[in-house]
């Protein structure tokens, strides 16, 4: 059966500097009418970098959640640039750090059900210094924890942040099948 839903409408309800939201008119794949609200926006990039079994991690309060967050350096695409440009940008911006080279780890489509942002997470290699210059009204600090830590950080709820949850559980993935 092909469940693909055709767009009859698009109807933007609020377009703004992040996201823009629309409530489409839709047929379902039987031909049935039906509204689908969506959240567009222009997707994310982000990046682990791991230093000698430490993971660096950025805290910063989210005012969505009202609560400080533990998460991967990341940040929102700009118009046209390229996914690996922003995670690269972010790392510096936000921790001072430089990559040489970025591996593509995977693509993350963190709330399918009403959005279609996409999270594009990298691997930073060949890192060296650079200067933190966080965006305006930007506030947070960064640090690296031990692997273990983070591990058990996640388990314990202290890091809840999806794309870091799913980031670090790559790369331990991935040591249990290098063994």
């Amino acid at each position: 059966m092909n469940f693909r839903e055709k767009t009859v409408q698009k109807n933007y309800v609020y377009r703004g500097k992040i996201i823009n939201v629309r409530c489409d008119d839709a047929l379902l794949p039987d031909g049935s009418p039906c509204k689908r609200e969506i959240v567009e926006h222009s997707g994310g990039a982000a990046v682990l970098y791991v230093k000698e079994g430490a993971v660096l991690l950025v805290k910063q309060f989210r005012y969505a959640y009202g609560e400080e967050l533990y998460e991967i350096p990341a940040g929102k695409l700009e118009k046209g640039e390229d996914p690996a440009v922003t995670a690269a940008r972010e790392l510096e911006e936000e921790a001072g750090l430089v990559p040489e080279r970025m591996e593509h780890l995977f693509t993350l489509y963190p709330t399918p059900g009403y959005t279609n942002e996409k999270i594009y997470i990298y691997r930073a290699e060949g890192v060296k210094a650079g200067h933190v210059h966080l965006d305006e009204g930007e506030f947070l600090t960064s640090a690296f924890y031990p692997l273990q830590e983070v591990q058990n950080m996640i388990a314990r709820g202290e890091i809840k942040d999806a794309k870091t949850i799913v980031a670090v559980q790559h790369i331990l993935l991935k040591q249990l099948n290098m063994r």
